[in-house]
């Protein structure tokens, strides 16, 4: 059996590839986007491998999932694109009744809190963080006029309300019974 390659070496020069054929510098917004979405689906994996909640390791398994769909989008030039968009927005939808679901079991701060009331909740609110400034640069790709349509940015806004209540709900499976309030009275 040959040993495999684990490298390519092509990326030497400071440019990546991105769908359509065409290399852009590896600082440029788009990867930019899909490597901070990467970033964000990374982070995911550290909150699921911590989650007390199976319904919550459920859901952020599925999330992982869009997310590579959605860093697909992402490195996919709008002038060469030969398919639709791989993320639907449907995957809109499923968010907002994972958020309703979720939030159904626990009820909403009265004030901000401080992150890291328990170790679970602590981990999906750096999720939120990453995926909020991934939001941050697909707002500007999509101002742009750099994306084929706003599926990707309508759900990192909806995934960081979801990451929120979810971080609320392993609070509480974590046995926290008052939140951490970021004003210190």
């Amino acid at each position: 059996m040959e040993p495999t390659q684990w490298y390519t070496g092509t990326g030497d020069d400071g440019f990546t590839g991105v769908l359509g054929r065409e290399r852009v510098p590896k600082y440029a917004l788009r990867p930019e986007a899909y490597g901070t979405v990467d970033e964000a689906s990374a982070f995911l994996g550290i909150a699921r491998a911590h989650a007390q909640v199976e319904g919550v390791r459920a859901a952020l398994l599925t999330i992982q999932r869009d997310l590579y769909v959605m860093m697909a989008d992402l490195a996919t030039l709008p002038e060469t694109a030969t398919r639709e968009p791989w993320l639907k927005e449907e995957r809109l939808e499923w968010l907002e009744a994972q958020t309703d679901a979720f939030g159904a079991l626990v009820e909403m701060p009265k004030a901000f809190i401080v992150a890291g009331d328990s170790y679970s909740s602590a981990c999906l609110e750096v999720c939120r963080t990453v995926a909020r400034r991934a939001e941050r640069l697909v707002a500007r790709l999509s101002h742009e006029g750099e994306m084929r349509n706003d599926t990707p940015l309508k759900y990192l806004n909806r995934l960081s309300s979801l990451l929120f209540v979810m971080g609320r709900v392993e609070d509480k499976a974590a046995g926290v019974e008052k939140f951490t309030l970021a004003r210190g009275d």
